[in-house]
This record gives C-alpha cells, structure tokens and sequence, in this order.
C-alpha cells in the first residue's frame, strides 16, 4: 500500500515544472512567499527542454504582433545577465535566391525589414544586421548553394532550456520553496464555496501520496494547462491553449558555424542552426491533438525539414542524423489562424470568474520571455496575497551565472581533459567548482560514463544530489548524457547502475532505469535514421544486449 505523506501548507502551489513554472517558484521564494511546486515528470519534460532554446526577439512576429518582439527582447537581456554561463551566440544568414529582378527587389525589402529590427538589437545585446552580396554569402558559409542574389545577416542568442529550467528550480530549492519531480497532481482540492486551497498528489516512482494546502494554486503546465484545469472540475476551455507540435532533427556534429533561414515547400520559415556541439535542424508547427507525455518525430516531418534546408544547404543530405527530438508548444488558442501565425505572447487566466478563486492559470509564452511571464504572475499572487514586495530576478544571478569559469584552471584541478571542463563550465557555471570538489574527494569520480559529450561520473552524482535526477532520462536532461552518436547505448547502462546506488536500490532497478531509456530514446532516433545509422543502431544494441546479459524479451523492449 503507498504510504501517505504528511499534508503541508504553503502561501502558493505551483503545479508544473517547465520554464514558466519554475520562474513563479523562484520569484515566489524570492519575494519571502513559501512555495510548492509539483512536476509529474521531471524538470523541463515538455515545451522548455524541447524548444529550439533560443532566446531571441522572433523578428518574424515583428510584422504582426511587435510587441511580443519587444518584451522578448527586453528579457532576453535580463536572462543573459542572470545566466551567462548557458549562453552561445547565433548569427544567422538570411540567403536570398535567385538573381534577378524579382529577389533583388527581395533583398532590399529585407534590408528595410532589418533596419527595423535592428532598434530591438541593444536590448538583447545583438548586433546589427548587414546586407551581403552573393560572395559575402559564399566567403562565410561556403556551404550555401550557388544560386543565390545576396542576403542579410542579424544576431540572436541560444541557451539550453532545460538547465535555464534547472537554475530556477535549484535557486528556489535553495531559497526555501519544495519541489518534488516525478509528483503528478490527482486533484485541486477546493472548499465547498469552490475556492482552491491546495492539491492533492502521488508520486509516480514510489507510490507515495499526500496533500499540500496551498493559499493560492497556479497551473502552469503548458501544454496540459487544459487537463490540469479539469482537475478542479473546470471546463478545459477555462484554461484555452492551441497546441503546436514542433520537432528537430539533430546532427552529429556542427556543419556550420552560422544559423540559415529557409522557407520551406508551404512557405514556412524552417532553419539550419549550431546549436552547442551539434547542428540542428526545425521547427515544423502543427496542430497537436496526440498523447502529450509521448511526442515523437515521424519520418514525414523529418523529410519535410531535411528537404526544406537541402535547397540551400545540399549537403545536409550527406551529413549523419543522430535524433530527434519534439515537444508541443502552448501557444494562444485561436481560430482561422494558420499554426505558424499564432501569438506567441502569453496570459493570466484568474479562475474566479469561472467559479474557482484561488487558482491561476498561465498560457501562452515562450522561453525568450519566461522571466517576464513569472514576474507577472507572482506580482498577481503577491497583490492578492498582500505583500509587499519586488520582483528580483533580473537582477539576482541563477545558481553559476554569478562569475566566470578559467576552463583551463577546472581541468587542472580536477585532473580531466579541457574538452571536459568546457562543458562541465557551460552547464553549471560558477558551480562546475562543486563538481570538480568531487573528484578530488574521489578521483575515481573523474571516469567518463558518456564519451560523446563528455559526462563525468562527478557529474551524474552531482545531478542525483542537488539536480533532482531521480532516472537516466533526467540526467540526459541535465548533462546530454546519450545524445551523441552512440544514442546512449555506451553509458545508459552505467549512469542507471550509478543512480541505483545512489538512491539505494538493487542492480537491477539501475539496469530498468538503461532500458526505459534506451527504449525511448530508440524511438526518438529511428525516424531521422537512415540506413547505415539503422544498421549501426542494431550492432550497437546486439553489443549492449550481449555485455549485459539480456534476454530475447528484454531486447525487444529496447528496440
């Protein structure tokens, strides 16, 4: 029978652990108000961990909906201030093609179209766009086709969602607020006057359950932001989102060193981006009506992208697609509007006008504009609660963004290679010091458990510790554990064993957690494969089957 945990009482209830719901914890702790946020996977699970992670101004929502350009602007300079550490620069070419009349006429309306969008550069430290001639283009990426009239460049910003996630969690941890993952909440609670006073909630690995009162309860799920309202016995229309299913196909390594805009065979605007130490290629935007905890590129998009970015860039059909990955992006219901013209800005729904005071939803948003999103929200929650007091969160680094990392000196210390360091500095920061702590403690926590990226055994432990990873799909999360070429087939068996150690459990807990990831994972990989990646797929696992020791049934369920 699962045991019953003790009910707890806090001024607000988050429910959701994505970008959004996480920002409103921190604030909320920030602010003095006792929080409690409930995440029924894991940190970052939909949209926030699966976007393409830029944090930009969305020059394409400037021609119909500028204002959300200028609010992502604006936080994306505050969120490059309060986590450095997660950021890459992206400049992007806009090719133009052809060379007559007709795409010189095109370029110059580009150009204007820039000149516009280069008044929101300085709020996002970017630079200016310049127009280029068709051997400009050439020079910098030789890998353009040849056809082309000329183009325009214009800067924006990358950072890694799931670990701008993971910083808000951890600084609200840190700063008092409770945050289970892996909790899925079964009920809002409300008195018989209908006001919501808390959630009750089960945790999906142990069984347990319980019940945390809360003051104030806010629903940002996203995505399930309609479901999650049912749970308070509202309509799903009280809570009205369109969910858009986006998908990228990701390559094993970086194929150039500028992002490249395409308008793909419906006109829609596609791309070609470095994104860290890979090269990625999206988004598509699709009406979603599917399961929301299993999203899963199909071949028919992985072609629709792939076909899109090989009119200017042919060799993309030369270049090793290692995995996919997808999410559903809660944007802003409407009708009539074709999925790529929807607005990407966001809202508060108050709940009283719909019978249940007390609950809040959040839709809508985009990562390049959570801060602000969060900011907006707990000042609701503050008014409503009485207190006083200001929003911080621009101003107050996340956990690593408050001073640089000298790569060389971490990899000196810690006695690991500076590619090691390198990306140990990126995902934590200031923090990497913790990690590197740990292997002076325990040399042997210096072995590499996934070569590709590289993670460190320090690292796996560290993301048990103090990062909530609770199985080999949260550290991934964490760490890109598993998402290089071997697809996880190298290290998913040994960062299981590591976390059932960890956690207490037996050898063979470890080795479930390798195989639901690897199961996973082989599905979000197999629709960008082609065959030689197919036929390495299988060698791979006959390899891992045959090390562990696995059954015929067991490989059938990995596959």
């Amino acid at each position: 029978m699962a045991a019953e945990a003790a009910t707890r009482d806090v001024d607000v209830v988050v429910v959701g652990g994505g970008v959004n719901g996480t920002g409103v914890a921190r604030d909320c702790a920030l602010r003095g108000l006792t929080v409690a946020l409930f995440e029924r996977t894991d940190i970052a699970f939909g949209a926030s961990g699966t976007s393409t992670g830029m944090i930009h101004g969305g020059p394409r929502y400037l021609s119909y909906d500028p204002r959300v350009t200028r609010t992502s602007c604006v936080d994306s300079g505050h969120i490059q201030r309060i986590a450095p550490h997660l950021l890459f620069r992206v400049p992007f070419l806009l090719p133009v093609r052809g060379s007559r009349r007709l795409p010189r006429l095109a370029l110059t309306l580009f150009d204007a179209f820039f000149e516009a969008y280069d008044r929101y550069q300085p709020l996002k430290r970017g630079k200016p766009h310049v127009r280029l001639s068709a051997d400009e283009l050439q020079r910098l990426e030789p890998g353009l086709s040849r056809d082309l009239a000329g183009g325009v460049t214009f800067d924006e910003w990358g950072m890694d969602g799931a670990r701008l996630c993971i910083g808000n969690a951890v600084d609200a941890i840190e700063r008092g607020a409770l945050v289970r993952t892996h909790s899925t909440v079964t009920e809002l609670c409300r008195r018989t006057d209908g006001r919501v006073i808390g959630v009750r909630y089960r945790d999906r690995l142990t069984g347990e359950s319980g019940e945390c009162r809360g003051r104030l309860v806010v629903n940002a799920t996203g995505a399930w932001a309609p479901l999650t309202a049912k749970l308070g016995g509202l309509s799903p229309e009280h809570a009205p989102i369109r969910p858009g299913k986006g998908i990228h196909v990701y390559f094993d390594r970086r194929l150039t060193n500028y992002g490249v805009i395409i308008r793909a065979i419906d006109g829609r605007t596609v791309f070609l981006l470095p994104w860290q130490n890979v090269t990625v290629i999206g988004s598509t935007d699709d009406d979603y009506y599917g399961d929301l905890d299993r999203v899963i590129a199909t071949g028919d998009e992985v072609r629709y992208l792939v076909q899109a970015v090989e009119r200017l860039f042919p060799d993309i059909r030369h270049a090793r697609a290692i995995g996919t990955w997808a999410g559903v992006r809660p944007t802003l219901h409407a009708w009539g509007v074709n999925e790529d013209r929807l607005s990407r800005d966001h809202r508060v729904i108050d709940h009283t006008e719909h019978g249940a005071p007390g609950l809040y939803s959040m839709v809508g948003g985009k990562l390049a504009s959570y801060r602000l999103f969060a900011e907006q929200m707990t000042d609701r929650l503050c008014a409503e609660l009485g207190r006083d007091a200001r929003c911080q969160t621009h101003q107050l680094p996340l956990p690593g963004g408050d001073e640089p990392v000298d790569v060389a000196e971490l990899a000196h210390m810690a006695g690991i290679t500076q590619t090691a360091a390198a990306r140990l500095a990126y995902r934590h920061g200031s923090r990497a010091v913790r990690v590197a702590e740990r292997i002076l403690k325990e040399p042997r926590e210096a072995a590499v458990v996934c070569a590709c990226e590289p993670v460190l055994e320090a690292e796996v432990r560290y993301a048990v510790e103090h990062e909530l990873a609770r199985t080999v799909d949260d550290v991934a999360r964490r760490t890109r554990l598993g998402l290089g070429s071997c697809g996880g087939m190298r290290c998913a068996s040994r960062c299981g064993a590591i976390i059932a150690r960890m956690l207490g459990e037996s050898p063979a807990h470890g080795r479930d957690l390798a195989r639901r990831y690897l199961s996973e994972a082989a599905a979000r990989r197999m629709p960008a494969a082609g065959p030689l990646q197919v036929r390495q797929e299988a060698l791979g696992l006959a390899v891992w089957r045959a090390e562990l020791g696995l059954g015929r049934a067991d490989a059938e369920e990995i596959k």
